[in-house]
């Protein structure tokens, strides 16, 4: 499914009744999930400034402030600058992760946030990323990543 930034819902959605953006291609069995891991966001970003795309401090502070956009908590993170351009993003969350690679060379910039629980907003983190790009169009799928079922029923306990 493909969604555009104003049609998201500024939440989560743990409550959405509307169940279009799940799939379950190719992976074995479907069996039914119930409670809401997190939510993935998938982030195509075309005819972005390059010299923002290829700026690894620039990219760095970006990452930091989409983090906090989405309500989530930075543990760490790590960045490249590759030769003869390029940058790539790590960002290592308490809540799981996000991460951007960018072609500055085509003015694109791939990026994936997936926030487990359902204090986050990884849509506002998409949202501030389009921006301050300068992306002149983009391209976001956003889909709800939830526990199956066989999980969902058993003990976990650390090890």
């Amino acid at each position: 499914m493909t969604s555009t930034l104003a049609s998201l819902h500024p939440n989560p959605g743990w409550a959405s009744t509307d169940q279009t953006d799940r799939t379950s291609a190719g992976c074995g069995s479907q069996e039914s999930s119930t409670s809401p891991v997190g939510k993935h966001c998938i982030l195509e970003l075309y005819g972005c400034d390059p010299a923002k795309l290829d700026d690894e401090a620039f990219i760095r502070s970006l990452i930091t402030m989409a983090v906090q956009r989405a309500g989530a908590t930075l543990l760490d993170l790590i960045t490249h600058h590759f030769e003869p351009q390029g940058v790539t993003g790590l960002a290592l969350l308490a809540e799981s992760h996000l991460s951007i690679h960018t072609w500055p060379e085509s003015g694109y910039a791939a990026v994936d946030v997936f926030t487990c629980g359902d204090h986050t907003m990884p849509e506002q983190a998409c949202q501030m990323l389009c921006r301050d790009l300068e992306a002149t169009n983009h391209s976001l799928r956003s889909f709800r990543r939830e526990t199956p079922v066989n999980l969902h029923q058993q003990q976990r306990t650390p090890g």
